[in-house]
């Protein structure tokens, strides 16, 4: 028969599963042949052409630059106004440094 002893776990042993401990993580250095996207670049991408999402395609968000581009398109230009409200925003973080890595995780060079 199996000894379930309902959850009991001896003093000293250790216990049968263990969960990993995941760290979020900030930003790695890029790999050797990666080409490592400028800060300033994507943030004046962000404050210039917000609305059509190119600051996203740039740093390899390119779901969401699709989605940006196609809601300004779609909406005839209505959607564009809070498309580019968002890029502003975005540049601005990218400019403050707020927004750091791309969407592979490496780090923007400034």
């Amino acid at each position: 028969m199996a000894d379930y002893n309902n959850g009991y776990q001896p003093q000293g042993q250790q216990p049968m599963y263990n969960p990993p401990q995941y760290q979020p993580q900030a930003g790695i250095d890029p790999l050797p042949g990666y080409i490592q996207k400028s800060r300033i670049a994507a943030g004046i991408f962000g404050i210039l052409l917000g609305a059509y999402g190119i600051h996203s395609f740039y740093l390899g968000n390119t779901s969401r630059g699709l989605m940006q581009l196609l809601i300004s398109l779609l909406t005839c230009g209505v959607g564009a106004i809070v498309m580019e409200i968002w890029g502003i925003l975005d540049g601005i973080k990218l400019l403050d440094g707020r927004i750091n890595t791309d969407a592979n995780g490496v780090y923007l060079k400034d």
